[in-house]
């Protein structure tokens, strides 16, 4: 009997050119004018900070503009916010977020976030893992985890002749 192990070579994982384009130990990242406000939808705009391609997390400021909201979604992985100016929830719960509160979200939690500050509301956001988009009828629309929150930001500073800082990749 041959005992004998056969090694087989797995095919590379479907990101593995971006992990090792963007994969770092670890980064500073200044929050100045050189990182744009990236449009999300007609009523907010993403200021991103960090893709961990590694882990599949990302860390933004969401400012949703007054009388905006985002799409319901639904999240796969735990998320943690900290409001940092205006006010904000979610329409299936009874609280209202304003500035120096936190929010901590559970995998598997699904809502619809809005603001109706006249000012809207800026929050910081530490996401983990994937999230899943709806529409108004509730049907799936996209799913945005990390590689997305990277394609996000890199188009529109290559589309906008902005220079894509290489320190948000950790």
């Amino acid at each position: 009997m041959n005992l004998e192990r056969k090694i087989t070579k797995l095919p590379p994982e479907p990101h593995q050119a971006m992990i090792e384009r963007f994969g770092r130990e670890g980064a500073y990242i200044p929050g100045d004018d050189r990182n744009p406000w990236v449009p999300f939808g007609e009523h907010a705009a993403i200021k991103h900070f960090a893709f961990d391609v590694r882990t599949n997390t990302a860390a933004n400021i969401l400012w949703v503009k007054g009388g905006g909201r985002i799409g319901t979604h639904k999240h796969h992985g735990v998320v943690s916010a900290i409001t940092l100016e205006g006010s904000w929830g979610y329409y299936e719960y009874d609280w209202t977020a304003r500035p120096g509160d936190f929010v901590y979200e559970l995998p598997g939690t699904a809502h619809t976030l809005y603001s109706d500050d006249p000012n809207g509301m800026k929050a910081m956001f530490w996401l983990n893992g994937p999230i899943d988009f709806y529409d108004d009828e509730g049907k799936f629309e996209f799913t945005a985890d990390v590689f997305w929150f990277i394609d996000h930001y890199t188009k529109y500073c290559e589309a906008n002749g902005i220079e894509i800082d290489q320190n948000m990749f950790i």
